[in-house]
């Protein structure tokens, strides 16, 4: 007879928890807002994920990432489902991932603003984004694209350093 132990919701988010993002290694999925539910399904569990945008190239590695972890857990029954009803957006990440965004060296993504005042912003002006090194505000953009289409890169003119600015989504 073979005994299988039904593991808490909870206790599976803690697992998901120690899933890295691979192209921002100081945070994990949950904290990036990817992992979006767990549900137990009968016995099967039902992880559900958003990718940051539909080409997004990680959401292979994570989902197979996820895979791994919740075997290594012994979570013998699960399914890893991509959903799209909802578009992902920044708003999902959590404060404490923005601070650890800033801490590594990326300037996190800004607050939403409203969609008339985001349009009249970009009318001849560019969005000027703090330092995560050093606060200033004396920032230029010198690529819409950095590492990776979620960011993009900027120069601090105040402590010369080159960073990488998460856009806002």
């Amino acid at each position: 007879m073979v005994v299988t132990t039904k593991h808490t919701i909870d206790e599976i988010w803690s697992y998901l928890e120690e899933v890295i993002d691979p192209e921002i290694p100081v945070l994990n999925v949950v904290e990036m807002g990817i992992v979006r539910d767990v549900e137990w399904k009968k016995d099967e569990c039902i992880v559900k994920i958003t990718p940051t945008y539909s080409g997004c190239p990680a959401m292979n590695a994570i989902e197979n990432e996820i895979r791994k972890k919740l075997a290594e857990k012994g979570v013998h029954s699960f399914q890893v489902l991509t959903d799209f009803k909802e578009s992902w957006t920044t708003d999902w990440m959590t404060d404490h991932a923005k601070q650890k965004l800033k801490e590594y060296g990326i300037a996190p993504p800004e607050e939403k603003v409203d969609s008339e005042d985001f349009l009249l912003n970009l009318i001849g002006s560019q969005k000027i984004v703090p330092c995560p090194y050093c606060d200033s505000m004396e920032t230029v953009l010198q690529s819409e694209f950095g590492s990776t289409a979620c960011k993009s890169q900027y120069y601090c003119n105040e402590c010369e350093q080159p960073f990488e600015h998460f856009k806002c989504i």
